[in-house]
């Protein structure tokens, strides 16, 4: 990494942290012996040991048939018969373990605590008489029998958006912020389904609007002021907002910045809420990669007070703005909950410069991925058919190899 301001002098510091999508398992691979597995590789369990062969622990799959002759086995004859077979035998418990539950039982949902909103109450049947009625009306209508039959039909997808989000895109999102490490790195592995859809947008020039959905780019340039922040609430609610940035700390790897705080906010007004921190546009340092900006949308359950986490305005000191979103969680879960996310990423650009050097007064700090030096075994005093420029590999000295290595 280098560190520099565009002065003549620069610090190369090897090492960077790339962020929190990632990293190494925290298991361990075992070898297996070839003789006793054959075909088995230190990759195919997470933790495994074969030493020597045993018995079973019980029944192995399809030993109770009888091979020498297949011809006077019974067929299926269909595959719906096969079918309902196969679910009936997976369903039956047994004593060995599948490749699936070996590699996803660290993630197992319901292993996970839930500290968002309770599911809203629907009734089935409701469900079900509201899907007829469309269905009736559908098949009345004979003008839309006629459009879907020439392909002519018009479907509003504002209709259709409206009813993923209602129905299944929470639990979207979910899966979503569950792949980016969102609710990894921001509550240490405690999920919430975001039940109130957030609609965040930032104005791009006059007209123009750049919208934040659930993982897409946004530069530093578009997201220079406050976006517009909109979404539905009951009259007398009062809300928090939250937009914190999770990669890019300079000092400390587990820290975030704060970005924006907007508390007490009373149902969707968000203007009228009290802004615990002003906006800062995003900094993402250059050749740092991506980095994960998500808002936050709390439910508050009475007002609170924010006196703890309040900031001076303006606020350019990054000292100041260094967060923790598990830690303000925790120290006001009894009175909020999480209720609605929407998250974009964003890499540098040249706005970032004018950031560093006007608003935060500081030097920019540029970062460059030191690579590891290649790797060569042990050099053999005797090199059997290796080629002739065998011993370059292990020279004292700064001259090129010709890229053959």
């Amino acid at each position: 990494m280098e560190v520099g301001g565009g002065g003549a002098s620069a610090l190369r510091v090897r090492g960077l942290r790339w962020g929190a999508l990632g990293g190494p398992r925290k298991d361990q691979t075992a070898e297996l012996e070839p003789a006793s597995a054959p075909g088995l590789t230190s990759r195919t369990l997470p933790a495994a040991a074969l030493s020597r062969r045993t018995a079973p622990l019980g029944p192995m799959p399809n030993e109770d048939i009888d091979v020498s002759n297949l011809e006077r086995l019974e067929k299926y004859r269909s595959f719906d018969r096969y079918r309902r077979r196969a679910e009936q035998e997976a369903r039956n418990p047994h004593w060995w373990r599948t490749y699936r539950e070996y590699f996803c039982e660290e993630s197992d949902p319901k292993d996970k605590i839930d500290i968002g909103l309770p599911p809203p109450k629907v009734s089935r049947t409701q469900q079900l008489l509201e899907r007829k009625r469309v269905l009736r009306e559908l098949r009345a209508n004979p003008e839309e029998e006629r459009a879907a039959r020439l392909r002519t039909a018009r479907i509003p997808l504002e209709a259709v958006r409206a009813e993923w989000e209602r129905t299944c895109g929470p639990y979207h999102k979910q899966r979503l912020a569950e792949y980016y490490g969102l609710y990894r790195d921001l509550f240490h592995g405690a999920t919430f389904v975001p039940r109130v859809p957030l609609h965040v947008a930032y104005a791009v020039g006059e007209d123009d609007l750049m919208p934040v959905y659930h993982g897409n780019e946004i530069t530093p340039t578009e997201a220079a002021q406050a976006p517009e922040v909109t979404y539905e609430a009951d009259k007398g609610s009062i809300w928090t907002l939250l937009l914190t940035n999770l990669d890019g700390h300079l000092l400390e790897p587990d820290a975030e910045y704060i970005h924006w705080l907007v508390t007490n906010i009373p149902g969707n007004r968000v203007a009228e809420g009290q802004e615990t921190c002003p906006y800062l546009p995003p900094f993402p340092a250059r050749g740092s990669g991506f980095h994960r900006f998500a808002f936050l949308l709390f439910k508050q359950d009475k007002l609170i007070d924010f006196s703890g986490d309040t900031r001076p305005s303006p606020c350019y000191q990054l000292a100041q703005r260094t967060f923790h979103t598990f830690d303000f969680y925790k120290k006001h879960q009894e009175a909020m909950t999480p209720a609605g996310l929407a998250f974009f990423q964003c890499r540098w650009d040249d706005s970032v410069t004018h950031i560093f050097h006007r608003l935060l007064d500081m030097r920019e700090p540029v970062f460059e991925f030191v690579r590891p030096p290649p790797y060569h075994p042990k050099q053999k005093r005797f090199p059997h058919r290796q080629p002739l420029r065998y011993l370059d590999r292990y020279r004292d000295s700064h001259e090129p190899t010709y890229g053959i290595y």
